[in-house]
């Protein structure tokens, strides 16, 4: 980044504050919190502490400026034309910007400019493309927290999408990790409760708390949506989901949000619909997100979507999976008719590609922000949905895919309007001309035909002029400043008619300008100026219309965005050999070859992933304690079975041999540790939080994944948690959740003999000689070993340490049976403080010491130095 300079202007001092500056305070006081870009001329600027943090986030240059009364206030700006780049940069670092531009034109105005904020930007609120994720949604939330309850709501007004919910702290926080949004809102008085719950890792805003009544929110919703009652939505129940919907609205109001057609409906998002996944299962699973650097989450196996619709869709459908058979059902049958028709898979794709992003840029007509350009695209991609409808109604047999298309709305009308009225490629800026094609006004029409006929009228009007004068060098020209002119040099200058008037002399020529000329440049001025208001005036109909479809359009982008997930399951099946599973109303869940979806993919060429069966049920095998050592597979064992559960509830085909699953309400995972020593809280801390999480909340249809419990304290306290959590999960008198416990210590085996729905397995392993090969094969009794030590040996773990450690565990072996705990580590024979270079019980380096302890150093030649080195290296080889 560049360094900044602060640059003082050197002006006299005024005595007062500025007009321009008292306009900006004005402002300024009414948007507190916001970086407001102010609008001068050509260029967006900013001031005092707005021009120091916009200097330092946009690295560009500080400069410092008189502001009355002998002061001075620091200043930094960029050209007009930029303000998408920067405005970008702005709200990606988390800022709230206030855009106020110009509202006349300064060479009519008296005085200072008349001004006014057109918009604030925010990380939660905008329709900019610059600032906005494709593939992502852009979601605002507000969340209520009350003793009683807490209400949350979640609306994307670049899409027209809002959400209401409301629940405890702990499902309030779950939903804000599945929906991740860009911006949260929370009053005033909550802000202690909702930092310690959520943290510092949103951006976010606080309001008074007068937003936050139920009584303003219901009335801000009813007024809105232009209803009666809530009824209408399901939502008119959620008391405190909906004091958090008015927030928002509210916010949007106050932030000069005023065209919000779009936002036509409000969705209640009922827990009861969809699979329980805490915050830590969405987290351990790498569902959306990968915790590592590098690491690949399992969206990005699934997702092979082409729209933007489908790709937000898609996320929403990854942790949101369902739990009702029937709609699973649907789409699993959806996914097998394309796996089958693999060639109408492609057709729809092709179309599919070609359309853009539907659900923006309906959402922009609707907000009056749409381009021409953008309303060419709109177009372009509704010309798309008859051939998708056509493509489906030859080719499919399957009654719910043909009820999904029988839903789209082609917009014959709209796209017969926007083709007659639009040109093919017209310009971004309505400025900037070229909008509106022939023959749709007549004005305009004849106002263009005066512009198209200039040339030939000025190359005339100067034929005629050489001829009249005889001045062979004479040209006619135009600029912006002296408009049209008729230029003569200076040795032409006793030619000139004496009807000519002079316009503006130069070094080498004088500029003149005729009445014909004057009568020309009025009619071409005029024209020019008329032709903008009549295309700016023919362009705002013709959204106006396009509003009309505001609600087909997004209905539209629906069942597209709907669509294209469901052929993405399709494609990643055919490409990755998934099985279409079994989804019943059983207590079963039986995997047959099941393999990870995302480890199998980043295997190296000619690698194969070795594939396990899973069998759990609620009356022979509720819970499966698995050991083995560390490597073996036991974590990708455990999250592959809840990847594959979660999948085929998404409506996706599964990587398996065959797949029966009962349906699961929620799944649990307690996997992987970390620290959240920022608040302090060790792992062992972390790991009993989130544990008391899943034992608290467990249900019939659960399925729990354990990893290691107990190891982040001693053994003895760690065998001993682990022991009881394994008897509770057994032993719950209402839940028999299905659990995969994975652990390293052996003696939860012996629970297999003492309770009857328990059964040992481990991960194979083949140890040949000193080493150890892992099979990664589950089978069925309890393993001994951890080889724990092989494994930190393969790490590349020093000789000396391994060979210490191994000593050490034999001793600890044998006195095992030793009750004296002291007289067993007393036992344990000291070792050296002095690191050897030569370890004794290294053969190959004993042969090495004793040719080297042979060897005369004061003696030895060059060439016999040579030959005992390569004794020496012969001798480690062996």
């Amino acid at each position: 980044m560049k360094q900044k300079k602060i640059i003082e202007t050197d002006i006299e001092k005024p005595t007062t504050e500025t007009p321009l500056m008292k306009q900006y305070n004005v402002f300024k006081a009414k948007y507190p919190g916001a970086l407001l870009l102010f609008r001068v001329g050509d260029f967006y600027e900013t001031f005092g502490e707005d021009a120091i943090k916009a200097s330092k986030i946009l690295d560009i240059v500080l400069t410092k400026r008189h502001n009355g009364g002998g002061t001075k206030t620091e200043l930094a700006g960029f050209p007009h034309h930029a303000l998408e780049t920067y405005l970008s940069k702005l709200v990606r670092a988390g800022e709230r910007v206030a855009i106020c531009d110009q509202l006349e034109d300064p060479k009519f105005s008296k005085g200072i400019v008349k001004r006014g904020v057109t918009e604030v930007v925010t990380p939660g609120v905008s329709f900019r493309d610059n600032t906005l994720e494709v593939k992502k949604n852009n979601y605002l939330a507000a969340v209520h927290i009350t003793i009683e309850k807490c209400g949350i709501a979640f609306l994307d007004v670049s899409t027209g999408e809002f959400f209401t919910s409301q629940g405890d702290l702990n499902y309030i926080d779950k939903l804000v990790q599945s929906f991740n949004p860009a911006e949260i809102l929370f009053c005033k008085k909550e802000k202690e409760t909702f930092q310690n719950q959520f943290g510092d890792k949103h951006a976010t805003f606080s309001l008074d708390e007068w937003v936050f009544q139920y009584e303003f929110a219901h009335e801000k919703l009813k007024n809105h949506f232009q209803t009666a009652n809530l009824k209408g939505f399901g939502i008119d129940l959620l008391t405190f989901g909906i004091t958090a919907a008015g927030a928002i609205l509210q916010y949007l109001e106050n932030n000069e949000h005023k065209f919000l057609r779009h936002i036509s409906n409000i969705s209640r998002l009922e827990a009861d619909n969809y699979v329980w996944l805490d915050k830590f299962t969405i987290r351990n699973l790498e569902l959306v997100f990968a915790q590592q650097e590098g690491g690949v989450p399992l969206i990005q196996i699934l997702d092979q979507t082409v729209t933007p619709m489908g790709a937000r869709l898609m996320k929403k459908w990854i942790v949101l999976p369902l739990k009702e058979k029937l709609l699973i059902d649907r789409r699993l049958e959806i996914v097998s008719f394309f796996v089958k028709k693999a060639d109408v898979m492609e057709e729809l794709l092709d179309h599919l590609d070609q359309i853009g992003d539907l659900e923006r840029l309906i959402s922009k007509v609707a907000a009056l922000r749409i381009n021409p350009r953008e309303m060419q695209n709109l177009k372009r991609s509704l010309d798309h949905i008859s051939p998708i409808k056509e493509i489906i109604s030859k080719a499919a047999n399957n009654q719910h895919l043909l009820r999904v298309i029988e839903q789209l709305n082609d917009c014959k009308l709209l796209i017969e309007k926007i083709g007659f009225e639009l040109q093919e490629d017209p310009s971004v800026l309505i400025s900037q001309g070229g909008i509106i094609n022939i023959g749709v006004n007549e004005e305009l029409d004849e106002l263009k035909q005066i512009g198209e006929t200039g040339k030939d009228f000025l190359l005339k009007l100067q034929q005629d002029e050489i001829q009249n004068t005889g001045i062979t060098s004479l040209k006619v020209a135009f600029n912006r400043i002296h408009g049209y002119y008729l230029e003569v040099p200076n040795t032409h200058k006793s030619k000139v008619p004496t009807n000519w008037i002079r316009k503006q002399t130069l070094v080498g020529a004088e500029r003149y300008i005729t009445e014909e000329l004057k009568v020309y440049e009025e009619k071409i001025l005029n024209a020019e100026e008329k032709i903008f208001a009549i295309e700016q005036r023919l362009f705002n109909d013709l959204v106006l219309t396009t509003a009309e479809y505001v609600s087909p359009i997004q209905q539209n982008a629906q069942i597209l965005g709907q669509l294209d997930c469901l052929l993405s399951f399709a494609k990643t099946a055919i490409k990755n050999k998934y099985v279409q599973p079994t989804i019943d109303d059983s207590h079963v869940i039986d995997l047959k070859d099941g393999r990870h979806p995302v480890i199998e993919r980043l295997m190296s060429v000619g690698e194969e992933y070795i594939p396990n069966d899973i069998f759990l049920d609620n009356e022979e095998q509720q819970i499966m304690i698995i050991t083995g050592p560390n490597m073996a597979g036991k974590s990708a064992l455990l999250r592959q079975t809840a990847l594959i559960v979660l999948m085929a509830q998404m409506g996706s085909f599964v990587p398996a041999k065959s797949a029966k699953i009962g349906i699961i309400d929620k799944v649990f995972t307690r996997v992987g540790a970390s620290d959240n020593l920022s608040r302090g809280e060790s792992t062992f801390m972390v790991e009993m939080t989130e544990t008391a999480s899943i034992l608290n909340n467990l249900s019939d249809r659960s399925l729990v994944l354990m990893d290691e419990i107990g190891r982040g304290t001693s053994t003895y306290d760690g065998i001993s948690i682990a022991w009881a959590i394994v008897e509770f999960l057994h032993n719950h008198p209402k839940s028999k959740a299905k659990t995969l416990f994975a652990t390293h210590y052996h003696e939860l085996n012996q629970l297999e003999e003492m309770l009857p729905r328990i059964r040992n397995y481990n991960v194979a392993v083949k140890e040949l000689g000193n080493k150890v090969i892992f099979l990664r094969k589950l089978k069925k009794g309890g393993s001994e070993h951890s080889f724990g030590i092989h494994v930190a040996q393969m790490a590349g773990m020093p000789q000396n340490i391994v060979l210490r450690a191994n000593n050490i565990m034999h001793h600890l072996e044998k006195d095992k049976i030793n009750k004296n705990s002291k007289q067993k580590f007393q036992q344990i024979p000291q070792s050296g403080y002095q690191l050897q270079v030569f370890e004794a019980a290294d053969p190959s380096m004993e042969i090495v010491k004793d040719l080297i302890s042979k060897v005369d150093i004061n003696s030895i030649s060059p060439i016999e130095a040579l030959l005992k080195l390569n004794e020496v290296v012969i001798a480690l080889k062996k």
